[in-house]
């Protein structure tokens, strides 16, 4: 600023009084509002540091429980939690089940909360996380896939989940457990899980459940308008359980299917229960729920990768006679697939992100792989012959606009690998779009067989509209408008 002053008392400008006190005026605002600027910004970040700091210094160590003990289990072990800035001191009771009360959020500093939210907030923005803040979720299930679910969902900034297991932290279950640790050993998972939580994210409602999920008791387990469901069940009955309710009454849910024997990181996938392969739990699960009336309409997440190497874990003489001994209940399985820690909570992360961006209203469509170069090799081919008979000039060495990986990219990427009238995913391939305009990324739809005959039928001037109405012609024309502007960006 004084090096302007200096600059303009050079001209004539300058040279009247009320000039320079004009300029002199500006000069002391400026510096003003600048220090006033500073001294709050210094405030602000010193305030968050001292919120810091107390909520550390607040946070007591893990407890540790002693499983024998009379005050486990009669209930008595507290642990109090005082926030800084609230003024509470509540007391996190465990109750002779094993279940923590009461089950309520606890209040916390507002800035202190966005801070902790911050990087979601810039990619979800402001309305997705305060969607997700004001969500619930049901986490059914709470080993190595429903525990990475539910610990994602509650660092994304959900704002209420229930945690539904009846089973204990056993030392094998650490190689794959988010939350637990060894002083957790003999605990039920939920509990373990209640106690990180409360650490990590106070102000998150966590309703823990001590609980096996049962038919009969679903309505109640499932109550309070959920907005999703995480399916994270080992046995194929309570699964089926479980998703046919969340199917009858409309229930969004997401399902884990079988991560045990798997190791491949790159297999893992997203898609609809009917699109699954290579899973036998999978298999098993779709040819169930088909019985039950179940056809589509269940997202869940899987393996393509084949098992080859790993089989059940075996039992010696001793516990297969003493099996019972082995098992959480009677009909629950004694031997069990051998578990990669990685790989469940790579189905558990699936899941929450997942959820995260339906709840938020992030786009998100996961393509079904299904290993799909044979698809792309005949869909190209029978692409070539079919623009063969639209122009008879075209010799048949020639190459036609699109070559495999488009095709693989229209599919795929820009129309899901599903139909644009039907979507259905059954014997698809791809034709024009307007027959009467070449073959381009910009004009090529994807459709089945039955639905391509009858379109390359059409009249070249036919209205697309009236054949196939308004909003199949949006879509359309909304998927195109998307790949023009990828293919701007390339």
């Amino acid at each position: 600023m004084s090096s302007l002053l200096e600059r303009l008392s050079g001209s004539p400008a300058f040279n009247s009084q009320a000039t320079k006190l004009t300029l002199v005026a500006a000069a002391a605002s400026f510096t003003t509002a600048a220090l006033i600027l500073g001294v709050q910004g210094s405030q602000k970040k010193r305030r968050v540091r001292q919120l810091k700091d107390d909520l550390r210094k607040s946070i007591p160590p893990p407890p540790t429980y002693d499983q024998g003990s009379e005050s486990f289990a009669t209930g008595e072990y507290t642990s109090p939690i005082v926030l800084p800035g609230t003024g509470a001191s509540p007391a996190t009771v465990i109750d002779a089940r094993g279940a923590i009360q009461p089950g309520g959020a606890l209040e916390m500093d507002e800035e202190l909360v966005k801070e902790q939210l911050a990087r979601n907030i810039a990619f979800l923005g402001e309305e997705g996380v305060e969607k997700l803040r004001n969500s619930f979720v049901i986490i059914v299930g709470a080993g190595g896939v429903g525990s990475w679910a539910a610990s994602m969902l509650v660092r994304s900034g959900v704002g209420k989940i229930r945690l539904i297991d009846f089973d204990q932290v056993s030392l094998s279950s650490l190689n794959r457990h988010a939350t637990a640790v060894q002083a957790d050993v003999g605990t039920p998972k939920v509990t373990a899980m209640k106690k990180a939580f409360r650490s990590i994210a106070p102000w998150v409602e966590v309703d823990a459940r001590v609980e096996l999920f049962q038919e009969d008791a679903a309505e109640e387990l499932l109550s309070g308008n959920p907005d999703y469901v995480i399916d994270a069940i080992d046995n194929i009955n309570t699964k089926l359980a479980l998703l046919k309710f969340c199917y009858d009454h409309k229930i969004p849910v997401i399902s884990s299917m079988g991560a045990g024997a798997k190791a491949d990181p790159s297999r893992v996938q997203i898609s609809d229960i009917s699109e699954t392969f290579e899973d036998p739990l999978a298999r098993a699960v779709r040819r169930k729920i088909k019985k039950m009336g179940v056809d589509t309409g269940i997202e869940v997440v899987y393996s393509t990768e084949k098992p080859h190497h790993v089989k059940l874990l075996p039992l010696d003489e001793t516990q297969a006679q003493e099996a019972d001994e082995y098992s959480a209940l009677p009909d629950f399985r004694s031997r069990i697939l051998p578990v990669l820690g990685p790989l469940p909570a790579m189905f558990g992360m699936a899941m929450a992100t997942f959820i995260t961006c339906k709840i938020a209203d992030w786009p998100m469509e996961p393509v079904p792989i299904k290993l799909r170069e044979a698809l792309y090799l005949r869909v190209h081919r029978e692409l070539r012959v079919r623009e063969q008979r639209l122009d008879t000039n075209v010799p048949k060495v020639e190459t036609i606009a699109l070559d495999r990986r488009d095709v693989g990219y229209v599919i795929e990427e820009i129309f899901r690998g599903k139909s644009v009238v039907s979507k259905s995913m059954d014997k698809i391939g791809l034709c024009r779009w307007k027959r009467a305009e070449p073959l381009s990324l910009q004009n090529v739809v994807v459709l089945t067989k039955s639905e391509m005959d009858k379109h390359v039928k059409l009249p070249l001037d036919a209205d697309l509209a009236e054949v196939y109405g308004q909003e199949v012609v949006d879509y359309v024309e909304e998927r195109f408008r998307e790949e023009a502007e990828i293919s701007r960006l390339r």
